[in-house]
């Protein structure tokens, strides 16, 4: 008795429980005896102590067995002396969940965002600040209005696709067809409505590295397989691309060619077309995402839409979310009308439902006659921002960092040795909370700093915290020399 089996491939302590479960099943193990103490038994089979408490937790939670403390594990009696049926191993289940697996860096953040302190300063969060969402005059809507309101089908609601489309047509000069245009909960559905219904499991993905996509975990759960690209200061490389295509059967290329995420970075609209041509060649779809599109500084002429170059061939994503804020969830695709028939069918059928409520007041923000100057002051507000913020770092001769152009990101990189884990917390316990380029690649050296976050009020703090981080890091990698 108490003898493991050496079967390859299975943690241990599943061949604990493994064990312990065909022990109760032959009788060998009857309802309410008890089980070796932990260290005697972790003793019997050669392993660990903390391996048998892993082992005896999962069977608890499974209803096998009940641990009491100071008396040790006892079989579990069913009614009348029968032992319980048992249990669906449902942590096992959750283990392999991966919307559950949270960056323990990410963890602690939010643990000291909930706090609420003046001496916390959040330049993480990947929206703008509260005081800088534009506000909009809403006109009285009654309740019935919402349910009179028959002017939307799968594709969402037809005004407001009128709308976003004389809004790309004035800034990018090029037109979105209405019919080929689908309103979306936010960038985020989108994205997860394309690789439900466009790709598979198994299937490859380009993407450029770093990239938010990277830390998204919509791919892993739909089995989707990310093959980072590297950058230069034009964007992605376009050779390493190539090659990645032919190596690993790319079906589809993901980029976010305007103050990328998390870089900032712009591609130049010579690049743009090669990338273009270059996917044109293999016959692989693009997906762009231009989220920030709205809070640029360079025109639009520099910095075409990939879906202005090649119509046919790249599915474009847009946002209203970065302007208006997360909470109205208003996102669109467009994409040829058969592959947007395909997406919005697949959605109903996952009855994924659009609320009609943030798509009315989405329209109306866009429709407001203040709409162009409340934009243009947010952009003003913003670039003030990040060159406030850029000018700090610049002073800081350990950082390297290149002036914002548009969006709200700024990535800054130490010149120093790779920074370690215990680096980080520096951050942590000064309370600048801010992305780790870990969270987007194997960059460690890297941050993200969400710019628009930090007022002029608030530019002294930043620039204390900064500093002082700086010099901790500094003197902690100096030492490892």
């Amino acid at each position: 008795m108490w003898e493991l089996n050496k079967e390859k491939g299975l943690p241990v302590y599943r061949k604990i429980i493994e064990l312990i479960l065909s022990y109760i099943r032959e009788g060998e193990l009857l309802p309410g005896e008890k089980l070796p103490a932990e260290r005697r038994l972790a003793e019997k089979l050669g392993v660990n102590r903390s391996t048998v408490v892993h082992a005896l937790e999962e069977l608890e939670d499974m209803g096998w067995l009940i641990r009491k403390q100071g008396s040790g594990s006892f079989v579990a009696e069913g009614k009348w002396g029968i032992a319980s049926t048992a249990r669906t191993d449902w942590r096992r289940y959750l283990e392999q969940n991966a919307f559950n697996k949270t960056e323990p860096f990410i963890e602690k953040m939010n643990q000291l965002m909930s706090e609420n302190s003046d001496q916390i300063l959040d330049v993480y969060t990947g929206e703008l600040p509260l005081e800088l969402i534009p506000s909009f005059d809403i006109p009285p809507l009654t309740w019935k209005h919402f349910l009179e309101e028959e002017e939307q089908d799968d594709f969402g609601y037809l005004p407001l696709r009128e709308s976003i489309c004389r809004m790309v047509e004035k800034e990018y000069d090029f037109s979105l067809q209405k019919e080929s245009l689908l309103i979306t909960s936010g960038a985020q559905q989108a994205l997860f409505l394309i690789l439900q219904v466009l790709l598979r499991a198994g299937d490859s993905v380009a993407i450029e590295d770093p990239s938010f996509f990277y830390a998204l975990p919509i791919f892993q759960a739909a089995g989707i397989r990310l093959y980072g690209v590297p950058m230069d200061d034009e964007g992605i490389e376009l050779m390493s691309l190539e090659q990645l295509i032919r190596q690993h059967r790319v079906k589809m290329v993901m980029v976010n060619p305007s103050f990328q995420n998390p870089t900032g970075k712009v591609m130049g609209v010579r690049r743009r077309q090669e990338l273009v041509k270059l996917c044109q060649k293999y016959q692989i779809p693009i997906v762009e995402d231009d989220v920030f599109g709205q809070l640029s500084e360079i025109s639009a002429i520099q910095i075409p839409p990939l879906k202005k170059l090649d119509p046919e061939n790249v599915l474009y994503i847009g946002s209203l979310s970065k302007i208006l804020g997360s909470t109205t969830k208003i996102g669109w695709l467009s994409a040829p009308p058969s592959v947007n028939r395909q997406i919005a069918e697949a959605r109903k059928i996952m009855d994924f439902s659009l609320s009609i409520f943030p798509q009315l007041l989405g329209n109306i923000a866009l429709n407001d006659p203040s709409f162009d100057e409340k934009l243009s002051l947010l952009k003003n507000e913003v670039h003030q921002r990040g060159e406030a913020v850029y000018t700090v770092l610049k002073k800081l001769e350990c950082w390297k960092v290149e002036k914002p152009q548009g969006g709200f990101y700024l990535w800054a990189t130490f010149l120093g040795k790779e920074l370690k884990q215990n680096d980080w917390q520096q951050f942590l316990r000064e309370g600048l909370l801010a992305a780790p380029g870990f969270l987007f690649s194997r960059d460690r050296n890297s941050v993200r700093i969400n710019f628009s976050r930090v007022s002029a009020e608030q530019l002294p703090l930043f620039r204390q915290k900064i500093e002082k981080i700086s010099e901790s890091i500094f003197k902690t990698t100096e030492s490892r020399k």
